[in-house]
């Protein structure tokens, strides 16, 4: 693929270092261990990128996709990897789809709810991660029913499990892993969203859309070459894709 010229690398890295915010919001892509140690598919794409680059590599985890994103805004990141979507889309330029996740809804095994187009009802309360994708998502499409926004997606089930709402929403690995907790909890079957994963840089940038059609094209050989595929095995992914 060709190489980033110069001037589009200063504007890409301004600090001489590629500074990378890490969604920690969403554990199929990123993980951070006692130590501190970031771990994900997400983290393998942003060393390659470095290394492509020949820049050095500063990680920066975030414990919320809103906090990435609101962090990509003020200057001090390079780069981020979240879901894309229209609103983020405002200040964010992103590159084509790399893994696609399912979007998916948990309640009680007591709830008369069986199927997805039965949540969006007058009375029925979504628990939901604040500024996540399915957040944005719902804010738009749902309706009638009402949302509770969670701290973070990590905390949707045990807001849930104290009773607030009679719905919970979120990537749908991450709601079967939190259940496991707890007793008397089922999915509701299928999804009701696909959420594409993508690079994203800061509209700001000058030159962004050239720094965006570099990465599209290195995103394309990952997918094309394999190396997303093997990083999902490696880590363990189930119940994702690499996007088409």
């Amino acid at each position: 693929m060709t190489m980033m010229n110069s001037s589009t690398l200063k504007s890409f890295a301004p600090s001489g270092t590629l500074r990378v915010g890490i969604n920690l919001g969403n554990p199929l892509l990123a993980n951070e261990d006692a130590a501190g140690k970031l771990s994900g598919v997400t983290i393998d794409i942003a060393n390659e990128i470095a290394q492509r680059i020949k820049l050095p590599l500063q990680l920066i985890p975030f414990k919320t996709a809103g906090a990435t994103v609101d962090g990509i805004k003020s200057g001090d990141i390079d780069l981020v990897f979240v879901a894309i979507d229209p609103v983020r889309g405002a200040d964010i330029s992103y590159t084509p789809a790399y893994i696609q996740i399912e979007g998916a809804y948990m309640v009680k095994a007591s709830s008369p709810l069986q199927s997805n187009d039965q949540v969006d009802v007058a009375g029925s309360e979504i628990v939901v991660g604040k500024g996540s994708a399915y957040d944005l998502y719902l804010t738009r499409e749902i309706q009638h029913a009402s949302l509770f926004r969670a701290v973070s997606s990590q905390a949707v089930v045990d807001d849930f499990m104290s009773g607030i709402g009679n719905v919970a929403a979120g990537v749908k690995q991450q709601l079967e892993s939190d259940a496991k907790r707890y007793d008397g909890l089922r999915m509701l079957p299928g999804r009701f969203m696909v959420i594409n994963q993508a690079i994203g840089i800061p509209k700001a940038r000058p030159g962004f859309e050239d720094i965006t059609a570099y990465l599209s094209e290195l995103i394309a050989e990952l997918k094309q070459s394999g190396f997303v595929s093997e990083a999902m095995q490696h880590h363990h992914i189930q119940g994702a894709k690499v996007a088409d």
